[in-house]
């Protein structure tokens, strides 16, 4: 595109501002109330959206937290009920003991003890672990 047909362009458009104009009665622009006026409604209807927005997460939430708490409640009582029936089982023969878990996963304590003994080549039944804590 040329600077000739940009500056035409230019010339048209501002041609037709200059007729809108004259049929507004020579005002494009709103006055400073009418301003002021659209500002104080568009903060409003945003302050009542976000309102209502805050409201609607309140209340799933605590639908959530109903939902949630109650089949905890509901699980909760039969495990209670079962631990007493639970006895303490003597040691497997070839066992060293029990040992002391402190911060880690039972699962993680198992691999530590079978890793331990897989480097020092002998029968998990031989060593004897008193605790494992996780260093943090």
């Amino acid at each position: 595109m040329s600077f000739a047909l940009a500056e035409e362009a230019v010339s048209e458009v501002a041609e037709q501002v200059a007729e809108a104009a004259e049929n507004a009665g020579g005002r494009l622009t709103l006055d400073i109330g009418g301003n002021l006026l659209y500002a104080i409604l568009g903060y409003l209807v945003v302050f009542i959206g976000l309102s209502l927005l805050m409201f609607v997460i309140i209340i799933v939430g605590k639908i959530m937290v109903a939902k949630m708490k109650k089949p905890a409640a509901e699980t909760a009582i039969p495990a209670v009920a079962a631990a007493p029936a639970v006895k303490s089982l003597p040691a497997a023969p070839g066992t060293a003991g029990e040992v002391k878990i402190y911060d880690t996963d039972p699962r993680d304590a198992a691999m530590i003890m079978a890793i331990v003994a897989d480097k020092l080549q002998k029968p998990l039944n031989e060593l004897r672990f008193v605790s494992i804590k996780e260093v943090k």
